[in-house]
């Protein structure tokens, strides 16, 4: 995860959470940085939606727990009323493999960072969101919904998009899946990163996946993770 500023324009960073000594922190952290820009803040969920439809926002900071509307239904609505533009969703949690933050995941959050976490991390986790990459590796993904996986003995079936994945692109998606870096996938396969890169770009685009999160979520949803070599 890269913690270098663009010279692009900045990124827009809104900030949604119930306790107003944090929102005053984070906004102070936001605005250190010539990279990124501190857009608006909100109290609760229904709050955040309306502000995200009201300001251009690029990443959002979503709490999970709040009066009025909650995170995990605030980010369904902030997805689904953005479409293929929609701001980018970092769920702040106190708790690692918050049950919570794996719902805000399936709902369409693109990671999650603990509220604790050391201010470069958060600042590298906005970044790196906007980017189009999660922020933690993807057996964190694996755990919160191996500890809450409301599809568990009960796998949709495969759709038929996934047959058109070639044998090496199962390959990678299997790893992926699994939780495995894109540096242990281009070990494992004797290849290169941007090839591990190139590969799960064309697995994302044939599944229909917005992000490597979705990826992993597809993969416990209709049952294809296999099991550790």
């Amino acid at each position: 995860m890269t913690t270098t500023p663009t010279t692009s324009a900045p990124i827009r960073v809104a900030l949604v959470d119930d306790q107003a000594l944090f929102r005053t922190g984070i906004r102070m952290l936001i605005d250190s940085q010539p990279d990124l820009r501190f857009v608006g803040e909100a109290g609760n969920g229904a709050e955040g939606v309306d502000l995200v439809r009201r300001v251009g926002v690029d990443v959002v900071l979503m709490d999970v727990r709040m009066p009025v509307m909650d995170g995990i239904t605030a980010t369904e609505r902030i997805v689904e009323q953005g479409g293929d533009v929609a701001a980018k969703v970092l769920v702040l949690t106190t708790f690692d493999f918050d049950e919570a933050a794996a719902k805000a995941i399936r709902a369409g959050a693109s990671g999650f960072v603990l509220k604790d976490a050391d201010p470069e991390f958060l600042l590298a986790a906005v970044r790196t969101v906007h980017a189009g990459t999660a922020v933690f590796a993807a057996s964190a993904t694996r755990e919160l919904l191996r500890r809450y996986d409301d599809t568990a003995g009960r796998a949709v079936p495969v759709p038929a998009a996934f047959a058109e994945l070639t044998p090496r692109e199962r390959e990678i998606f299997d790893l992926a899946a699994r939780g495995f870096s894109n540096s242990e996938i281009a070990q494992h396969e004797y290849v290169s990163e941007a090839t591990v890169k190139t590969h799960i770009s064309r697995v994302l685009t044939k599944l229909d996946l917005r992000d490597r999160v979705r990826l992993v979520v597809f993969a416990h949803e209709h049952g294809l993770v296999t099991k550790a070599d």
